[in-house]
């Protein structure tokens, strides 16, 4: 029996929204750190439950990368109505819906941020006979496969990471999502990048890629790729000290810091009205 949790939450601030979106099987949580240190410079900020996250296997399986999309798309028109300018962020997965969203709706995305963009699980975590799932395509079949989520998590804090892992196995998946992604949802997710390679080389908005050097799941290739592909302006950092989930690592503080830094850029660049305050000093030392 489905027992799904809505973790969606909104930060109200002024007319420049963040829309943040998080990972495959992951939850809003994963951005509460970020999304508040956003809201506290004055953004106003959305993070959305993805349609199948916040229950179960099944739930998850029942959902294609189309649901996952407008679940995106109903959170950016909802943000519209309060704001007149809105940047897509979001976390691997969420990076990726966060393109699409600024390739099928240019009118409505202003930037993007995109925080350890999953294009390929190739980090140095995923064992080489994961290649072989590269020739599933029937998600039927896909279903009867699952990739567990392994040591370290992402995480490359310990005392982050002790917390991240009894969340993920305590049976509530509202916190820190599902303990194993289901076949189905790997498959999904490259339907979703195969959709959204075709868009990029006409995706002019301004981006800004936050990459972790020791992605242990998705290879620092992944934002060199973006960065030749898409046709607008990309402004690259790449993380020393954080694993794959950097809006919770060591460099969590980094993040915010260059992501305010991006948004202030932007907001001077469209002109936009009710521009927030200018961001109180954020420490960027290791957590």
């Amino acid at each position: 029996m489905s027992m799904k949790t809505d973790t969606t939450y909104r930060i109200k601030g002024g007319r420049i929204g963040v829309l943040l979106i998080h990972g495959l099987c992951g939850t809003p949580t994963e951005m509460r750190f970020v999304a508040h240190g956003l809201a506290r410079a004055g953004y106003t900020v959305h993070c959305p439950t993805l349609a199948g996250h916040g229950g179960t296997m099944d739930d998850i399986k029942a959902t294609s990368w189309q649901d996952w999309m407008q679940s995106a798309e109903a959170a950016l028109d909802e943000l519209r109505k309060e704001c007149d300018v809105v940047i897509c962020g979001g976390l691997s997965t969420g990076a990726v819906l966060s393109l699409m969203l600024a390739a099928e709706h240019p009118d409505k995305v202003q930037g993007t941020v995109l925080m350890a963009p999953t294009l390929w699980l190739n980090g140095w975590l995923i064992p080489w006979y994961a290649r072989l799932f590269r020739i599933i395509s029937n998600k039927w079949l896909a279903n009867f496969i699952s990739f567990p989520d392994l040591e370290p998590h992402g995480i490359k804090d310990n005392r982050i990471r002790e917390f991240i892992r009894n969340a993920l196995f305590s049976g509530d998946s509202s916190v820190a999502g599902l303990p194993a992604t289901p076949g189905g949802a790997v498959l999904e997710h490259r339907r979703l990048v195969n959709a959204l390679k075709r868009k990029l080389t006409g995706i002019a908005q301004p981006a800004l890629v936050i990459h972790p050097r020791e992605d242990d799941y998705a290879d620092l290739k992944n934002a060199w790729y973006l960065q030749r592909k898409l046709k607008g302006m990309v402004d690259m950092v790449v993380l020393d000290d954080s694993y794959h989930i950097v809006t919770v690592d060591r460099q969590r503080h980094v993040v915010v810091e260059r992501t305010l830094g991006f948004l202030n850029r932007l907001a001077e660049q469209v002109k936009a009205p009710a521009r927030p305050a200018a961001p109180a000093t954020l420490r960027t030392t290791a957590a």
